[in-house]
């Protein structure tokens, strides 16, 4: 069941928006600079003399800072990531781990709603380029580790890099019906990520069934019978 908007007494603590000009670092305004413009045009069509100069800033600090603009979409990443995990709600504790997900999930998309017609030109390029499509998706799965993280989810070793990878994959079908949701309230769009964490959940169950099966430990266990046969003919 789709959840209620969330009270405006938490999204008051849910840190947006850009910082006022005086107080920005050089990496905040290339930031901010880069991201104003991959809100008007494409990422490849944005050249590094217009971020420079919207940044109010020569080349040579623009080369100090960054060395491509996908290391621009790493570092804005990662600001996001660090503002969902600074804004942690301890209310969610005893929450169950779909509750607890869902909850950082929704904080996300609260944190990017100053720069969702960035986002939109981002999924619109990566329509276009398999090749960005690949290299943003290694940045979503580096962040969705912290997001796990952050909703008290296992992300260490093997286990946790494929569940980091299911919600990457998950995030960016949420983000499509988010970019087009005008309401305050976000209906839609925690429509759709609580309709997408549910088929989630059933698919981790099918998976955790499948590898306890005895089909499939005898399977496994005749593959490393297996590969000891191998290793003990290359000794011979």
């Amino acid at each position: 069941m789709a959840r209620k908007a969330r009270p405006p007494q938490r999204r008051a603590r849910v840190a947006s928006g850009v910082a006022p000009q005086g107080t920005r670092s050089v990496r905040e305004r290339i930031i901010d600079a880069f991201m104003d413009l991959l809100a008007q045009k494409p990422i490849e069509q944005i050249g590094f003399g217009e971020i420079a100069g919207r940044a109010n800033l020569s080349l040579s600090e623009l080369r100090a800072g960054f060395g491509s603009k996908l290391a621009i979409v790493a570092a804005h990443v990662k600001e996001i990531d660090r503002k969902v995990l600074a804004a942690r709600d301890p209310d969610m504790a005893e929450e169950s781990a779909r509750e607890r997900l869902f909850d950082v999930l929704m904080r996300r998309l609260e944190i990017l709603e100053p720069r969702k017609e960035a986002v939109r030109s981002l999924l619109r390029s990566c329509r276009r380029d398999p090749g960005m499509a690949m290299a943003l998706n290694g940045l979503a799965v580096r962040s969705q580790r912290w997001m796990l993280a952050a909703a008290d989810l296992d992300a260490s070793g093997p286990g946790g890099m494929i569940r980091a990878q299911g919600l990457a994959i998950l995030f960016a079908s949420v983000l499509r019906t988010w970019i087009n949701d005008d309401d305050p309230g976000h209906a839609r769009t925690m429509a759709a990520l609580d309709r997408a964490l549910a088929r989630g959940q059933r698919l981790s169950r099918f998976v955790h069934d499948l590898c306890r099966a005895p089909q499939f430990r005898t399977g496994m266990r005749r593959r490393r019978d297996s590969d000891s046969d191998d290793e003990r003919t290359v000794e011979v």
